[in-house]
């Protein structure tokens, strides 16, 4: 098991350099396939991923990625503002064939996967981008590797007892600075590498704490819907790590907290 995520994680690392150094098209058409799996694995936990409310998430997800690329509308609110309509309509058309909650999972399964992933290709595309959108990574799962070391070895207080036991509050202390001193190490190996003028070396270490502290938030929310379900893993399709939302939960949440950090900051 350990060796087959090992083999996974490292697949995983080379695929992300690929993609993110590259960006653009690519990039987009990625986190596009990225989200439609994601959204999938959600949307089956709620039996309507084979159903006219998951095509219609599926086909609003495709749009918002297109808006990104083509800009046909100047606000993707009214994508989702569209959506919804839709979604209301099946809803009181189709009555009672679905249950409110379902409505409310297909709405949520759109923003909470397609478009809060969707700040990975975002940040990518902001001045200085290709640098900047590491921290993504470095937040999440540098916090999770770092919490996971920490707490092994200090941890004593449980953050949450009920939905995680094993993660304590030592280690999320050492998830954040483990985080924070990783993007210190990074932004000091990239600007030595590639000389960057004034390059934000304190803003985006603070970006990195705020960051991991929320990504957790992102991790252990991944884990209640799971719990409250009773699934082990959301998907199969990463050999060792389960589905796209079981790797890329805290990837989800931190994404846009970056984007914005950088957007309205530097």
């Amino acid at each position: 098991m350990f060796i087959t995520r090992l083999i996974s994680g490292i697949v995983l690392v080379i695929l992300a350099l690929l993609f993110i150094c590259t960006g653009g098209d690519l990039l987009l058409g990625v986190m596009l396939a990225l989200s439609l799996i994601g959204m999938f694995e959600l949307y089956r936990i709620f039996e309507i991923e084979k159903k006219p409310l998951g095509f219609l998430g599926y086909a609003a997800c495709i749009a918002y990625y297109l808006n990104l690329k083509l800009l046909f509308s100047p606000d993707n609110m009214a994508i989702m503002l569209v959506f919804l309509i839709c979604l209301l309509g099946v809803f009181v058309f189709a009555y009672p064939k679905y249950h409110t909650h379902q409505i409310m999972a297909a709405f949520f399964g759109l923003f909470y996967v397609g478009v809060m992933l969707s700040f990975l290709y975002q940040t990518r595309m902001l001045p200085n981008g290709q640098y900047i959108v590491w921290l993504i990574f470095l937040c999440s799962w540098g916090c999770d590797t770092s919490a996971y070391c920490v707490g092994v070895l200090f941890g004593r207080h449980k953050m949450s007892p009920l939905l995680s036991p094993k993660k304590s509050i030592e280690g999320a202390v050492g998830g954040v600075v483990g985080s924070m001193l990783f993007t210190a190490l990074y932004c000091f190996i990239i600007d030595n590498i590639f000389n960057l003028d004034e390059f934000p070396i304190v803003p985006l270490v603070i970006f990195a704490g705020i960051g991991a502290l929320i990504s957790m938030v992102g991790d252990l929310a991944a884990s209640a819907i799971k719990r409250n379900f009773d699934i082990k893993d959301y998907g199969k399709l990463i050999p060792g790590h389960g589905g796209v939302l079981d790797r890329f939960d805290s990837v989800i949440i931190t994404a846009p907290i970056i984007f914005f950090l950088a957007y309205y900051i530097l």
